[in-house]
């Protein structure tokens, strides 16, 4: 084992600890991630692990010798990339396919020289959910788009999009790993909207990263974009930016580290994707909307008595778009999957596309991820516009 590992472990396995984050799963068998903390269990130092594997989480707790030796091999046989966040670093580990581990190491970073940004550490064995932005501690854009309180409580009719939120922060912060560290990262946000996310994802790498980025959210609504614009003047925000414009024809940039739609209606979620591969962006993360193009085509004879409701047309299409864009971006050489964004008890349009570029995909293994997105296709004699425009 990497001698360079068992040092860092043995610096940041003890009650200094934040978090470890083990993700960019090697197999697709379910398991998702890892995530591992600090936990007092009848006065002794022990560690909780939670494994992610699909929709569900399980807990386990260990010592820390155990915990140290289960990272090691989560490393070698099941993660890419690991994040340790501690009171005196913060640091990234990779692992290549050859088994190859290579250690980044960041000391006092964050505030009160804490490389997890002053986060309390919380010992509790069942502690409440502890988000991202956290509930009493303001947050200027979260105050003025109505999040927030001045003194930092959540609007109670506004408490979903809180959750919203920090769910979305915690797909960025798995990915970031992704994202360069020797240059600005570049992110376009499709279909901006309010920004309440556009925000979040500056405020997150800007101010607790500490990361040098530059967003531009693009959006049709005119009022929107000049009053986004105030706010990111006010917060001193100086690479942040909203500018009208209509998605397909937006020609503004030639490139981009991760390309983020959300909620871009019907075949604008094609176009932005589309435009993300041309740019060939290291992460994309999607969450497509109103899905009318599949559900206007989808025809099929065996499946007609299902079929004959439209309740069940309406939702079956919108599932076959989305699982045929992640296709689609799985032949351009993407790792995709389809993960739940927000309960459904809050919206039916959950569903979040998150796509990581891969080098080397060869054009054979190309042609026949496509052909089998074709041979779907043409089972519901259907044409998708991300079809059409990745062709």
């Amino acid at each position: 084992m990497n001698e360079e590992l068992k040092k860092l472990l043995h610096e940041t396995i003890d009650q200094g600890l934040y978090q470890i984050i083990l993700s960019n799963a090697r197999k697709k068998d379910g398991l998702v991630k890892v995530k591992i903390r600090p936990v007092m269990l009848k006065g002794m130092l022990m560690f909780q692990e939670s494994i992610y594997r699909e929709t569900k989480v399980f807990h386990e707790n260990y010592r820390e010798t155990e915990v140290s030796e289960r990272i090691e091999n989560y490393i070698l046989h099941d993660f890419k990339q690991c994040e340790i966040e501690h009171t005196n670093m913060k640091a990234i580990i990779l692992s290549s396919k050859k088994g190859k581990v290579t250690v980044k190491k960041k000391y006092d970073i964050g505030q009160s020289g804490a490389a997890y940004g002053g986060r309390p550490i919380s010992m509790e064995h069942n502690r409440t959910k502890r988000y991202i932005l956290q509930e009493g501690t303001p947050v200027p854009f979260l105050i003025d788009l109505g999040v927030q309180s001045a003194d930092g409580r959540i609007i109670r009719a506004k408490y979903d999009k809180f959750k919203q939120i920090n769910r979305f922060l915690e797909f960025v912060e798995d990915i970031l790993p992704a994202l360069p560290t020797d240059r600005e990262i570049r992110i376009i946000d499709f279909g901006c909207g309010k920004s309440y996310l556009t925000f979040a994802i500056y405020y997150y790498l800007h101010e607790l990263m500490q990361r040098d980025v530059a967003i531009t959210g693009l959006d049709l609504k005119t009022d929107v974009i000049e009053r986004c614009n105030q706010l990111s003047e006010k917060y001193h925000y100086h690479k942040l930016q909203f500018l009208k414009g209509d998605i397909a024809e937006y020609e503004g940039a030639t490139g981009a580290d991760m390309v983020v739609t959300l909620h871009a209606c019907d075949t604008a979620t094609d176009y932005a994707l589309a435009r993300a591969v041309k740019w060939k962006a290291g992460v994309i993360l999607s969450v497509p909307c109103c899905q009318h193009e599949v559900n206007k085509q989808i025809v099929c004879e065996k499946l007609q008595p299902v079929l004959q409701y439209g309740i069940v047309k309406e939702r079956m299409s919108a599932l076959i778009t989305d699982a045929l864009r992640a296709d689609l971006l799985r032949a351009e050489g993407y790792e995709t999957d389809l993960l739940e964004f927000i309960d459904m008890d809050h919206t039916p349009k959950n569903i979040l596309i998150r796509a990581v570029r891969k080098e080397g995909i060869s054009e054979r293994r190309r042609r026949e991820e496509t052909d089998k997105v074709s041979e779907v296709a043409d089972f519901f004699h259907l044409e998708t516009t991300l079809q059409k425009l990745l062709q």
